[in-house]
């Protein structure tokens, strides 16, 4: 008989998509660009001097490609844009407009009102418990030899 129970990595990506769904129909509805989850991703893994596409991929877990259309569709958009690494000749960064700052001010805003939504409803011990779980340091992930 097979298990219907849920693995943790399962519950993980439908509590994240709980968020994004509520952050995106929220930003929506105030008016905000439209953006897609990775696009809302992209946004969120980005470092206020900048990020190069590389770094973004790998932050996401997603291909440079992916991470190379949500830029290209985040730059028509007006809320990010490419300027030289001061760093590196060859590297350009990704970092926000100010349309950017102001829409990622305003997903933080959403953001924390989504996490009181979720403690009225399941509590305000869950939450702070799943935060607490979910901030604690796990280490590197296990390999097959540490058994």
């Amino acid at each position: 008989m097979q298990s219907t129970r849920r693995n943790l990595p399962q519950l993980l990506g439908d509590a994240r998509r709980w968020f994004e769904e509520g952050l995106l129909a929220a930003m929506q509805a105030a008016g905000a660009t439209p953006v897609s989850p990775t696009q809302a991703q992209l946004f969120a893994v980005l470092d206020d001097q900048g990020t190069t596409v590389s770094e973004l991929a790998r932050r996401m877990s997603v291909t440079r490609q992916t991470a190379h259309q949500a830029v290209h569709n985040l730059l028509a958009a007006g809320l990010v844009e490419q300027v030289q690494d001061p760093a590196s000749a060859r590297q350009r960064l990704i970092r926000r407009t100010e349309l950017g700052v102001r829409a990622h001010r305003q997903a933080g805003i959403v953001l924390e009102r989504l996490e009181e939504q979720l403690a009225e409803r399941i509590g305000r011990e869950a939450v702070d418990a799943l935060r607490a779980a979910l901030e604690a340091p796990w280490g590197r992930p296990p390999s097959p030899s540490s058994r």
